[in-house]
């Protein structure tokens, strides 16, 4: 009974989009209506909540994934990417200008 419970539960809310405060008042009141032991409904309200977050996780990688599938396939650069690229430019303006200054002579 616990379990198509929890299920009912997580496809009624939305679990990976509640907040956790929504999540302990539907499982309080889960709890009350199944006539669950405190120790039982503080278990169900633990497993909800973990649930919770793994299914935040998740969506959270399927949204990255999508995002960076989406540049790619646009040629735009990841943040990353063009930090190191910034880096290397940097580096050789620097090497550039030292060399101008070694040799005196400008380009």
């Amino acid at each position: 009974m616990l379990e198509s419970l929890k299920k009912g539960i997580l496809a009624g809310i939305g679990l990976g989009l509640t907040t956790k405060e929504k999540i302990e008042e539907y499982a309080k009141k889960a709890a009350e209506e199944a006539k669950l032991s405190k120790e039982e409904g503080e278990k169900f309200l633990k497993d909800l909540l973990k649930q919770s977050e793994e299914a935040k996780k998740s969506l959270d990688k399927k949204i990255r994934d999508g995002i960076n599938a989406a540049m790619t396939k646009s040629g735009v650069v990841p943040r990353e990417e063009y930090e190191k690229l910034e880096k290397r430019v940097e580096k050789l303006e620097k090497l550039l200008a030292a060399k101008k200054n070694k040799t005196g002579k400008t380009k």
